[in-house]
């Protein structure tokens, strides 16, 4: 996915267009020092939007705006590389 075009709109939002959902508008808001996707004014003449979408759209407008190191340090993302670096439990041969 590309992002093909954004504007800046009221109330410093920002609207995107990405090449995977050219008839669809994406309004992105601004949370501490990143943007997120706000809300996603979907076409059905595009696929359905997924989380993964979302994520990527998120990725893509924060690398061009100079804000992806604000995106990937957020609270969320730290919580969820912790997870993944965990080492699952050993199962107990307790069988009660």
């Amino acid at each position: 996915m590309r992002l093909k075009k954004w504007t800046y709109s009221r109330r410093y939002n920002i609207k995107a267009i990405f090449d995977k959902f050219p008839h669809s508008n994406v309004i992105f808001r601004t949370i501490n020092q990143f943007y997120f996707v706000y809300i996603v004014n979907w076409s059905e003449k595009d696929p359905v939007v997924t989380r993964a979408d979302l994520e990527q759209m998120e990725q893509l407008l924060n690398e061009e705006m100079g804000t992806a190191f604000f995106y990937h340090q957020r609270k969320s993302q730290i919580r969820k590389t912790e997870r993944m670096e965990e080492k699952p439990s050993e199962k107990s041969n307790d069988y009660r």
